[in-house]
Protein backbone atom coordinates (compact mmCIF):
# COMPACT_ATOMS: atom_id res chain seq x y z
CA UNK A 1 0.00 0.00 0.00
CA UNK A 2 0.83 3.75 -0.95
CA UNK A 3 -0.22 5.40 1.87
CA UNK A 4 2.36 8.18 3.82
CA UNK A 5 2.04 8.42 7.42
CA UNK A 6 4.05 10.26 10.19
CA UNK A 7 3.43 7.02 12.74
CA UNK A 8 3.57 3.76 10.95
CA UNK A 9 2.68 2.14 14.50
CA UNK A 10 -0.24 4.12 14.97
CA UNK A 11 -0.97 3.52 10.65
CA UNK A 12 -1.17 0.07 11.21
CA UNK A 13 -3.62 0.11 13.82
CA UNK A 14 -5.99 2.03 11.71
CA UNK A 15 -5.41 0.40 8.97
CA UNK A 16 -6.92 -3.05 11.36
CA UNK A 17 -10.10 -0.80 11.72
CA UNK A 18 -10.38 0.19 8.06
CA UNK A 19 -10.66 -3.12 6.76
CA UNK A 20 -13.60 -2.84 7.93
CA UNK A 21 -15.12 0.37 5.65
CA UNK A 22 -16.28 -1.16 2.63
CA UNK A 23 -16.98 0.72 -0.19
CA UNK A 24 -20.47 -0.78 -0.89
CA UNK A 25 -20.63 -0.83 -4.32
CA UNK A 26 -17.56 -2.85 -5.24
CA UNK A 27 -17.77 -5.40 -2.13
CA UNK A 28 -14.18 -3.96 -1.41
CA UNK A 29 -12.35 -2.41 1.82
CA UNK A 30 -11.24 0.90 1.59
CA UNK A 31 -7.70 -0.35 2.28
CA UNK A 32 -7.41 -3.18 -0.30
CA UNK A 33 -8.93 -0.69 -3.14
CA UNK A 34 -6.28 1.98 -2.41
CA UNK A 35 -9.30 4.91 -1.60
CA UNK A 36 -6.53 5.88 1.95
CA UNK A 37 -3.77 8.53 0.57
CA UNK A 38 -2.40 9.51 3.77
CA UNK A 39 -2.79 9.28 7.98
CA UNK A 40 -0.82 11.42 9.86
CA UNK A 41 -1.18 11.39 13.75
CA UNK A 42 -0.86 14.31 15.84
CA UNK A 43 0.09 13.19 19.46
CA UNK A 44 -0.14 16.98 21.19
CA UNK A 45 -3.18 18.23 19.44
CA UNK A 46 -4.74 14.88 19.87
CA UNK A 47 -5.54 14.77 15.90
CA UNK A 48 -6.08 12.17 12.96
CA UNK A 49 -5.55 13.91 9.75
CA UNK A 50 -6.48 11.51 6.50
CA UNK A 51 -6.29 11.84 2.82
CA UNK A 52 -8.56 10.21 0.89
CA UNK A 53 -10.48 10.09 -1.83
CA UNK A 54 -13.25 7.71 -3.66
CA UNK A 55 -13.23 5.64 -7.28
CA UNK A 56 -14.70 8.52 -8.97
CA UNK A 57 -15.97 12.09 -8.29
CA UNK A 58 -19.46 11.58 -8.37
CA UNK A 59 -19.46 8.67 -6.40
CA UNK A 60 -22.90 7.85 -5.49
CA UNK A 61 -21.87 6.23 -1.92
CA UNK A 62 -18.84 9.02 -1.14
CA UNK A 63 -20.44 10.60 1.97
CA UNK A 64 -21.14 7.25 2.98
CA UNK A 65 -17.72 6.16 2.67
CA UNK A 66 -16.26 8.72 4.22
CA UNK A 67 -18.52 8.54 6.90
CA UNK A 68 -17.60 5.30 7.53
CA UNK A 69 -13.76 6.08 7.65
CA UNK A 70 -14.65 8.99 10.14
CA UNK A 71 -16.60 6.98 12.39
CA UNK A 72 -14.11 4.13 12.10
CA UNK A 73 -11.00 5.96 12.73
CA UNK A 74 -13.17 7.78 15.46
CA UNK A 75 -14.02 4.40 17.53
CA UNK A 76 -10.26 3.03 17.37
CA UNK A 77 -8.92 6.52 18.46
CA UNK A 78 -11.25 7.33 20.80
CA UNK A 79 -9.25 10.57 22.63
CA UNK A 80 -8.24 12.04 18.86
CA UNK A 81 -9.95 14.29 16.81
CA UNK A 82 -10.72 13.05 13.39
CA UNK A 83 -10.16 14.76 10.38
CA UNK A 84 -11.19 13.14 6.79
CA UNK A 85 -10.07 15.21 3.65
CA UNK A 86 -11.60 14.08 0.93
CA UNK A 87 -9.07 14.70 -2.37
CA UNK A 88 -9.38 14.28 -6.23
CA UNK A 89 -5.43 14.74 -6.73
CA UNK A 90 -3.88 12.80 -7.58
CA UNK A 91 -7.12 10.94 -9.02
CA UNK A 92 -7.82 7.45 -8.14
CA UNK A 93 -7.26 4.48 -10.54
CA UNK A 94 -7.21 0.55 -10.29
CA UNK A 95 -3.33 0.54 -10.29
CA UNK A 96 -3.93 1.53 -6.45
CA UNK A 97 -5.70 -1.93 -5.36
CA UNK A 98 -4.13 -4.35 -3.62
CA UNK A 99 -2.66 -7.74 -4.60
CA UNK A 100 -5.45 -8.74 -2.23
CA UNK A 101 -8.37 -6.80 -3.76
CA UNK A 102 -7.35 -7.56 -7.13
CA UNK A 103 -7.61 -11.43 -6.32
CA UNK A 104 -10.72 -10.70 -4.66
CA UNK A 105 -12.00 -8.53 -7.80
CA UNK A 106 -10.51 -11.64 -10.14
CA UNK A 107 -7.90 -8.85 -11.60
Amino acid sequence: MNVITNDPANCEKAFGSLYGVYDPEIGLNVIDLGLIYQIDFMEEEKRVETRMTLTTRFCPMGESITNNVTRSLSDTFAHFQVHVNLVFDPPWNASRISERGRQFLNR
